[in-house]
């Protein structure tokens, strides 16, 4: 959803503007002072917080754009080190998509009893640098270039910049053994398989489906009504839906797959409430739309578990949180606690007074059709609380060796949660009939939640 104001500035100064060797940057101050303008005037129009900005006089106009806004954000618009609204360039994200140069691995910091470091590889994309070094679900990466890994090296996943020598440990009760070494190809753009894993599964004289969705692309539209159709002829009894590492995306995604996951009594019913702030005074709603299945009617399934963890959040707390009105017993969450992002960004450009700009900017409060919305504080609580050990064996994703999945696969065979103690991998008999893979290019984002 694309928003275009149309700020005037008057009465700012620009002749003073030169620099001490005597160069005119006036033009380029100018620039700058219109572009924080408008930011300043949309967001006192259109922020969910309009009323913690900042007095105009205390501002610094000068600032570039980023720091401009981290200066007038609300506290409320901030949570875990991150602030929601945020500014993207337009440049970079029509370029070369949404995506800059990874090795194409998700994973997580660990630390050994001894103080070390290490970087545990959770998954791995397809066509990667990190699927061509070998690295998998498991790996530990104890050292880059015979150099340590620390705390704060989590820019070989978030933003590496050259190929590396990566040294593989495995823990032990102090510290790490070393393994091997691994060639780590220079980062490059790679696409992202959102619809990382499709299983379908025998559990128990039943057939479950098991989804794992790691983003909620803009591009997903075509995979998802595949998956869908699938899954309503293939007579699913329950379906696994893991959103563990998947932290939001696109609102329209989150609506089609809450759509062909409701039953049949929420279509044309609300899904989702955005309620803007009271200069706008409105409230829009979304529905579970019929145009939104991928077959005639809902799929017919008896019990929807979904697998979550504080890195769960923004869209995927949309689909769990608006699902919950419309499947009373049914939608059953396991896991840990989700991170709480309760609102939305909306895009604002303008190409006049800031060219090259994507300003995301937090303007609505979400809730489902019963009006709820209070999980920014301590997200939504787990019908089962059970947390992945990322010290111990991560085990297979979806399978009887993968430990957020042992008490599902119990509920589904028993009816009944197994107790603390009897949560640790075990020997199940798990016929995977089916495994489909896709790749996608993510885009730039367009929509309103990321």
């Amino acid at each position: 959803m694309k928003k275009l104001l149309y700020g005037i500035m008057g009465g700012l100064a620009t002749a003073a503007l030169v620099s001490s060797c005597g160069e005119d940057r006036s033009g380029e101050y100018y620039a700058l002072i219109t572009t924080q303008t408008w930011m300043y005037e949309t967001m006192q129009k259109e922020y969910l917080y309009y009323q913690d900005i900042p007095d105009k006089k205390s501002l610094n106009f000068f600032k570039k754009p980023s720091d401009f806004l981290s200066s007038m954000v609300s506290s409320k618009d901030k949570k875990s080190g991150s602030t929601f609204s945020h500014i993207d360039s337009v440049y970079v994200n029509t370029r070369s998509t949404s995506q800059t140069p990874t090795f194409g691995f998700e994973g997580t910091m660990v630390r050994a009893n001894n103080g070390s470091y290490g970087i545990r590889v959770l998954y791995t994309q397809e066509n990667s640098p990190a699927k061509e070094a070998g690295l998998e679900r498991g790996s530990i990466i104890i050292a880059a270039n015979n150099k340590k890994i620390n705390s704060s090296d989590l820019f070989y996943i978030t933003a590496p910049q050259e190929a590396y020598l990566f040294t593989l440990g495995k823990l032990n009760d102090k510290g790490f053994d070393t393994l091997q070494t691994v060639q780590m190809p220079a980062p490059r753009i790679v696409e992202n398989n959102n619809l990382y894993k499709k299983d379908i599964l025998e559990v128990g004289g039943k057939k479950v489906a098991y989804v794992m969705y790691n983003e909620f692309g803009n591009d997903d539209t075509q995979k998802l009504n595949d998956l869908f159709y699938q899954l309503s002829q293939e007579g699913v009894n329950d379906i696994v839906l893991d959103l563990r590492y998947n932290p939001g995306g696109y609102v329209t995604t989150a609506q089609l797959i809450s759509t062909n996951l409701a039953p049949q009594e929420a279509i044309g019913n609300t899904f989702l409430k955005m309620t803007h702030n009271d200069i706008i005074n409105r409230t829009d709603v979304l529905n579970f739309e019929e145009s939104m299945l991928a077959n005639v009617t809902p799929i017919n399934y008896e019990n929807l578990y979904i697998i979550t963890s504080a890195n769960t959040a923004s869209a995927s707390e949309v689909v769990i949180n608006c699902l919950k009105p419309y499947m009373p017993e049914r939608l059953i969450q396991v896991g840990t606690a989700t991170f709480g992002k309760n609102v939305a960004q909306q895009l604002f450009t303008d190409e006049v007074q800031a060219p090259m700009l994507e300003f995301w900017l937090t303007n609505s409060l979400l809730s489902n059709a019963e009006d709820f919305s209070d999980y920014y504080t301590g997200g939504l609580k787990p019908d089962f609380e059970i947390a992945e050990n990322f010290k111990g064996e991560l085990g297979e994703l979806g399978t009887e060796q993968d430990s957020l999945m042992i008490p599902i696969l119990k509920h589904i065979e028993t009816g009944s949660f197994p107790t603390t103690e009897t949560t640790e991998p075990e020997s199940r008999s798990i016929d995977r009939k089916q495994h489909l893979n896709n790749s996608i290019n993510l885009k730039p984002k367009l929509a309103i939640i990321e």
